[in-house]
This record gives C-alpha cells, structure tokens and sequence, in this order.
C-alpha cells in the first residue's frame, strides 16, 4: 500500500498527521507522506486519514 498527498490541493490542516503520524507529516504548509510504502501496523489509520481529507488530497493505492 502507498499514499500520496497531492500539493495542489492539500491545504495543510493537518488532520492526516494527527490521524497517521506514521505516514503524514508536514513539509512547509503541506502535508506528504513520507514513507515509500506504509507499514502493514498503519494500513487502517493511513486509510482513515484519506477518508477523512476535507479536500480529498490523499491517494491510497
């Protein structure tokens, strides 16, 4: 499983940080994920933390 934060829409509000710090940090005032794959352990929050984007920027494939 991958994630991916799109910059152009992310507008840095950072709930994904607060729902997987495992997988979302800021960089400047943007999200990014900043694991190449996501740990088996972050799979469920990296998922919610996608669903929960107000602006839909996260990808999980």
């Amino acid at each position: 499983m991958k994630a991916y934060v799109d910059p152009d829409l992310c507008t840095g509000c950072e709930l994904c940080v607060s729902v997987c710090p495992e997988v979302f940090a800021m960089e400047d005032d943007v999200a990014v994920a900043f694991v190449s794959t996501v740990p088996a352990d972050a799979e469920e929050s990296a998922q919610d933390a996608a669903d929960q984007c107000p602006v839909e920027a996260i990808s999980i494939e």
